[in-house]
């Protein structure tokens, strides 16, 4: 389709626009993670003109992973910037075409949505969002250079590197505990530190958790440092009642106190959960039509990169609906 063919679907300044950069694409996925790119590939096997937008490299945040050991298919595992260069040539292969650029706003009512990046302005007739969720960091002196060397954020990712040692995991909701759950099945013992003196965590994980023998509960206290050398070796903790620090020595730091989903750019244009995340069901459709919502970015109840993957196949298949 041409901008002459249809020019109601624009007002003036934005056919101007699109006119100048003289495209308009059936799809345009912001974020080039396991979600994006599973939606561009999915989308040009379909035969629809595929756009990926990534600010960074193509993985997202998986690219910051040493090792991944839960993503099938490998059976000796794979570091996420690998797989995602990986993912990013497959959807290539088949003709899916890559800018890394930063997004810096949408338009996304009406049937052309409208993207503006760094680089320009981009027009398509759907957006699949896939600029997923990062985790929110403790903000002591070390973490940023420590991840990956003691320092983690995801359990389930790298927990089973702490089999028979010693972790400790810091937070006290849903994710905290389900971590904790998980890591006292593979270490030795597990801390958790919390700054109250109750979780948070729902009872379906708070229950579970309280009952396991080789947890050990830190309450009332924050971290206030890491220990380290080239590797994280403790953690400094200080109790918010008396003031009182001491240190905690342990092989593994697992920091779960909360993420935060990519949403800035479509406040006020998508219906978000009261946690910021965009609501979308199974279907991965959003509050409006032609958008839609995939990977870490979706209110949903597992975050991992094959839910991911999956989400960016529904992504394309409920596109396609639309776009017939």
């Amino acid at each position: 389709m041409t901008l002459n063919e249809d020019k109601n679907f624009f007002t003036e300044d934005r056919a101007e626009v699109a006119g100048a950069k003289g495209h308009i694409y059936d799809m345009i996925v912001i974020g080039g993670g396991p979600a994006g790119y599973t939606a561009a590939l999915y989308a040009v096997r379909a035969g629809l003109d595929t756009v990926v937008l990534e600010k960074l490299s193509a993985g997202g945040q998986m690219a910051l992973t040493g090792q991944i050991d839960n993503y099938p298919g490998f059976e000796e595992g794979i570091d996420g910037f690998t797989l995602g260069e990986k993912m990013r040539k497959g959807a290539q292969r088949f003709g899916a075409a890559s800018r890394f650029t930063e997004v810096l706003s949408v338009a996304l009512a009406g049937e052309i949505k409208q993207v503006t990046a760094r680089d320009g302005i981009y027009c398509a007739r759907t957006v699949v969002l896939a600029a997923g969720a990062s985790p929110k960091e403790l903000g002591v002196e070390g973490e940023k250079e420590l991840v990956g060397k003691g320092i983690h954020y995801c359990a389930a990712c790298d927990g089973m590197f702490y089999k028979g040692r010693t972790a400790a995991v810091i937070g006290g909701g849903n994710t905290a505990a389900a971590d904790a759950l998980l890591l006292s099945r593979v270490c030795e013992k597990v801390i958790l530190v919390h700054r109250r003196d109750t979780l948070r965590a729902e009872k379906i994980y708070r229950d579970p958790l309280l009952k396991t023998s080789n947890v050990e509960f830190c309450w009332n206290q924050v971290v206030t440092g890491i220990l380290h050398g080239d590797r994280a070796e403790g953690i400094r903790v200080k109790h918010v009642l008396t003031g009182e620090e001491r240190e905690i020595s342990c092989d593994g730091i697992f920091v779960s106190v909360g993420r935060k989903p990519a949403t800035e750019l479509v406040k006020g244009q998508l219906s978000l959960d009261p946690s910021g995340y965009v609501e979308a069901d199974e279907t991965t459709r959003t509050s409006l039509p032609g958008v839609f919502a995939a990977g870490d970015v979706r209110t949903k109840a597992l975050r991992q990169i094959v839910t991911a993957v999956a989400d960016g196949a529904a992504a394309v298949r409920f596109a396609e609906e639309y776009l017939v």
